[in-house]
């Protein structure tokens, strides 16, 4: 359990890498008036700091087998995942608003939004695979299956 909980940090750790670089190449940290980005700069990089710090929470309690490091793994984990899904649903409604034709500045700020060339198949591969990591590292850390 505690490997398949690895395997499935390191898949979503790709994910996001692969998200927050699309997002900067876009000028996701630009004030550009045309490509302001709806997500907040904080939000993005405080998201990704967490994650990394709960990775490498899971790795050392990997190699020193402390319990206690799993568990801090564990609780930063509802941390990331509040912020994630808070960017998430700024994300949809910046992509919803580029697909539905409603006010036209709105359609147009959206449809150059550093986020809506966030790859739709990666922002789902990622979040569903930041579930599967909170579930196996749950598991992991109760010992389940151990």
């Amino acid at each position: 359990m505690d490997i398949a909980a690895l395997i499935a940090w390191i898949v979503t750790a790709a994910g996001g890498i692969d998200l927050i670089a699309t997002w900067l190449a876009a000028g996701g940290v630009r004030r550009r008036h045309e490509a302001v980005s709806r997500l907040p700069v904080p939000a993005v990089f405080g998201h990704a700091s967490l994650a990394v710090i709960g990775l490498l929470l899971w790795i050392a309690y990997l190699i020193t087998d402390d319990r206690a490091l799993a568990w801090l793994a564990f609780i930063v984990l509802p941390i990331i995942a509040s912020v994630g899904a808070f960017m998430f649903v700024l994300w949809r409604r910046a992509f919803r608003a580029g697909r539905h034709h409603e006010a036209s500045e709105d359609v147009e700020r959206a449809s150059t939004s550093p986020e809506s060339r966030l790859p739709v198949p990666v922002v789902f591969l990622h979040g569903a695979a930041a579930v599967t990591t909170v579930v196996l590292v749950l598991l992991a850390a109760l010992q389940v299956g151990s």
